[in-house]
C-alpha cells in the first residue's frame, strides 16, 4: 500500500500553487505531482476539494500518498563547519556549490543529508527529505544557515521566521553604481510563467521586501559592495530585487549578473554573513559567517574603494 503523509504549509510556502507545494514537501517532480493529482493522491486533510492551481495558506495541512520508489533523505557524512551550537539549535557555514536539501532533479548529496549524519537525532524535526533546516540557501549561495536540532527548536524559529523575527543579513557584490547610500526594494515577487526555474518582480506575486545598504564602490569596474537585509525570504529574493533596480548581483548569470572579467569568482557573488535570532531560553544570539576564499580573492583583485574599505 503507498504510504500516506501529512504536510503543512510553512509561511515560506504560503501563497503558492498547491501543485509546486506538493512538488517541494513531498520532494517529487512535478510530473509526479500531476500523475498524483490525475490519480486522487493528494487532499486537504480537511476534506475540502484541492485542484492544482489552488493557492496555499499558511498552516493548510494536506495529504499525499508519496510513491514507494522516492526514497527518503539518507545521512552521508560531510564535513560540516558549525557556527554555533547548543543543544537545541545550530548554525553552519554551507559552502557555495552545496544544494540545501534534496528536490526534482537532484542526485547528488545535499546539505540535508550532511546534517542528518552530523546529528542523527534530528529525524522527525521539521519536514521530510529536510530534517531540521529552518531555512534555505540557493545552491551557490554561501553562509550562515540556521539548524533545529529538536522539534520545540523548530517551532519557535519557523514561528520566528514567519513573524519576521529572524535577522538575516548578506553582502552581494553588484553591477554598477549604487545611487544612494541606503535603501529599500519593496516589489512582489512570483514565479516566472515562462521558465519554471526563475523568478520576476510581478504585481501579482507574494509581498517581497529587501533593504540595501551601500558599502563600498569601485567606478572603474563599476561595482558595488552592499549589505542586504531581508525582511522577507522568498526564492532568490536578493537576486530578483537588485535586478530589479538594474544592479544584477556579480556572477548571476540567470538574472543578468555575468562578469565582469577577473572579479566574477565564477558563482554568484553573494554571502550570508549573519544571523540574528532567540534561542530556546530566550537569549538573543548573533552569528557570523566570514566571507569565504573565493569572494576575498575577488575583493583583493578589486583592491580599496569609495565609501570606506570592506573589512576582508
Amino acid at each position: 500500500m503507498t504510504p500516506q503523509q501529512r504536510f503543512e504549509v510553512s509561511g515560506e510556502l504560503a501563497g503558492e500553487r498547491a501543485d509546486l507545494i506538493v512538488a517541494r514537501l513531498a520532494d517529487v517532480s512535478r510530473s509526479v505531482v500531476t500523475d498524483l493529482f490525475a490519480e486522487g493522491r493528494v487532499g486537504r486533510v480537511d476534506a475540502e476539494p484541492l485542484s492544482r492551481s489552488d493557492r496555499m495558506e499558511q498552516g493548510t495541512e494536506l495529504w499525499v500518498e508519496v510513491p514507494d520508489h522516492v526514497p527518503g533523505l539518507v545521512a552521508v557524512p560531510m564535513e560540516l563547519a558549525v557556527l554555533f551550537e547548543d543543544q537545541n539549535i545550530a548554525v553552519v557555514d554551507k559552502p557555495s556549490g552545496l544544494v540545501t536539501h534534496p528536490g526534482s532533479g537532484t542526485t547528488a548529496p545535499t546539505l540535508a543529508a550532511g546534517v542528518l549524519a552530523a546529528w542523527p537525532s534530528i529525524e522527525g524535526v521539521g519536514l521530510e527529505n529536510r530534517w531540521g533546516l529552518v531555512h534555505r540557501l540557493d545552491k551557490d549561495t554561501s553562509g550562515a544557515l540556521l539548524i533545529a536540532k529538536t522539534r520545540v527548536a523548530y517551532e519557535r524559529l519557523t514561528a520566528a521566521l514567519a513573524e519576521r523575527r529572524v535577522g538575516r543579513t548578506y553582502r552581494a557584490l553588484c553591477h554598477g553604481l549604487l545611487e544612494f547610500g541606503r535603501g529599500t526594494i519593496d516589489a512582489p515577487i512570483a514565479r516566472d510563467k515562462n521558465h519554471a526555474t526563475i523568478f520576476t518582480v510581478d504585481p501579482g506575486g507574494r509581498i517581497a521586501r529587501t533593504h540595501y545598504e551601500r558599502m563600498e564602490r569601485w567606478p572603474s569596474d563599476r561595482v558595488t559592495m552592499a549589505r542586504i537585509t531581508l525582511e522577507t525570504g522568498r526564492t532568490h529574493q536578493i537576486r530578483v530585487h537588485m535586478a530589479s533596480i538594474e544592479h544584477p548581483v556579480v556572477g548571476d548569470v540567470a538574472y543578468g549578473g555575468r562578469g565582469p572579467a577577473g572579479i566574477d569568482p565564477g558563482r554568484v557573488w553573494l554571502h550570508a554573513e549573519r544571523l540574528r535570532f532567540h534561542d530556546v531560553e530566550g537569549a538573543e544570539r548573533e552569528v557570523t559567517s566570514p566571507l569565504p576564499l573565493d569572494l576575498r580573492e575577488s575583493l583583493a583583485r578589486l583592491g580599496s574603494g569609495l565609501d570606506g574599505v570592506v573589512g576582508h
